[in-house]
């Protein structure tokens, strides 16, 4: 067992961690983050997507131990202590951009990466950014629409997901 410090949505944990378990295992079985689903345990649907010191990770193809001293942002932890929702997670909301929603988690913390970097990115830039985020109920059409909806609601805004300020 290793012994390993982790912060997840603001809320630092010590845990006595295998050196083989998953960081997605620790978040959902351990921390109690339910809100980051398993999807492929592969790496390959990014359902599992999380912030991991201010950049979107697959967590299923991350080792526990390899977040030692990490800072975790999940799904849950987007709206801060202010409560209610994410301007994206109200975009994904509003433009009716999820069907069974197992990937939307995923998705959310994709395009809040994406955006970091491309604060007004262009339909293909969105269709690119969010590649590695599969959706099997969606024609990717809403989720799209609410990615360039969602930067507009992040335009100024700090969250902690983005580290600071929004994208304009």
């Amino acid at each position: 067992m290793t012994r390993i410090t982790v912060t997840v949505d603001g809320i630092a944990y010590e845990e006595e961690v295998e050196p083989r378990l998953l960081l997605v295992h620790l978040l959902r079985d351990r921390i109690g983050r339910t809100g980051t689903p398993i999807g492929c345990d592969t790496g390959n649907c990014g359902a599992c997507t999380v912030m991991l010191d201010g950049r979107s990770a697959k967590s299923c193809s991350i080792l526990a131990v390899q977040a030692d001293g990490s800072d975790v942002v999940t799904v849950e932890g987007l709206s801060g202590d202010g409560g209610g929702w994410h301007p994206m997670q109200q975009a994904f909301h509003e433009e009716h951009a999820l069907q069974c929603g197992y990937c939307t988690p995923g998705m959310i913390m994709a395009a809040i990466d994406l955006l970091k970097d491309d604060p007004d990115p262009s339909d293909d830039a969105i269709r690119q950014g969010l590649e590695g985020n599969l959706c099997r109920c969606t024609g990717y059409t809403n989720i799209v629409r609410a990615v360039r909806r969602g930067a507009h609601g992040m335009s100024g805004q700090e969250t902690a997901a983005t580290g600071g300020e929004g994208a304009r």
